[in-house]
Order: structure tokens, then sequence, then C-alpha cells
């Protein structure tokens, strides 16, 4: 995998060797970018990390900060990884949990940007609805999800686009006022 833009534009990076994840194409990960635009100075949770490559592109496109959580055993290893061989370690904070345990345990922590690419057999609701909490009030939170299936409706979010990517769709949301 490569990294797509920034001042890192161009350098390539592990994948995880597993089944679990699915690694968003190029094509779709520069859409994402494309469609938040100037990112620089904000901060991006990216849930369900996988390899660390929404986080990667968010830094190399100048986001402040970026935390990359992660369960599964063999991609954390590749997301650490990633972060030593491109020095990111002060810029992007990997922890390796359940996503559900995590928002329990920092309840307070907002982000600017809230990326989600769950492995599509595994999208809760209830998971969606916790992260949202944690969306600061001008933030855009992105959920990856199947191109068939219909628009999550997640709380406290009205959907504001919608990109489909042959399969796969980019469902951006952001909070109802």
């Amino acid at each position: 995998m490569r990294i797509i833009s920034g001042y890192l534009g161009g350098r390539n990076f592990e994948s995880p060797k597993n089944r679990r994840t699915h690694p968003m194409s190029d094509k779709m990960r520069g859409g994402l970018f494309n469609t938040l635009g100037d990112i620089k100075g904000l901060s991006v949770l990216d849930a369900y990390s996988g390899s660390g490559a929404l986080a990667i592109e968010a830094i190399s496109r100048f986001a402040k900060k970026a935390v990359a959580i992660e369960i599964d055993k063999q991609s954390s290893e590749t997301i650490k990884l990633n972060i030593k061989n491109l020095e990111l370690e002060n810029k992007i904070k990997f922890i390796r949990a359940n996503i559900s345990s995590y928002l329990n345990n920092n309840k307070n922590q907002l982000f600017d940007i809230i990326l989600v690419d769950p492995p599509y057999d595994d999208i809760l609701t209830l998971v969606l609805n916790k992260l949202s909490n944690h969306l600061s009030d001008n933030g855009i939170f992105v959920l990856s999800q199947p191109g068939k299936e219909e628009n999550i409706k997640i709380s406290n979010l009205e959907i504001i686009k919608n990109k489909v990517y042959g399969d796969s769709q980019l469902v951006f949301y952001k909070k109802i006022r």
C-alpha cells in the first residue's frame, strides 16, 4: 500500500496479511480525503484501523494528531510497524483495544474527524452511536460500508454526502443542530 498525498505521499507501508481486514482502495482513500478537503490542524480518530492507512494519510495531510484503534493482533502489529517505519510515533497514538471499550474509557475525548471502516460483517449501530458522541461540534463522521447497503442512521448525526466506489461506499455525516 502507499500514501496518496501530503508530505509522506508516495511512501509505501504494510497491510495486514489476514482476512479480517479489507484495506480501503487508493481510489476510495483518495476520494475520502479529497472530499474532506483541508484537514490541517485537526484531530482524527481512525476506528477499526486495520493497517493504520487512514491515520497515516491524515497525518501526511497535516492533521494535528491521530488515534488509531484496532483489536486484531496481526493488524495491531502491522500498525505499530507502519508507525515506526514512517517515524510517526509522535503523531499517531496507537491503541490495541475493542473500540467500544476504548470509547467507554475515554468518554470526554472529542475528535474533529472520525473515520470508521469496520469489517463489513460487523457494523454495529450501537457502536456507531457511541462513536458519534466523540465527534466535535463542527466535526465530520465518515462510515465505510458495502455499496448496496442502505445508509445507516446514527443518533445525533445527519447524512451530508454519499459516495459510491464499486462495491463500497463512504457516507459522510455531521452533527444535527
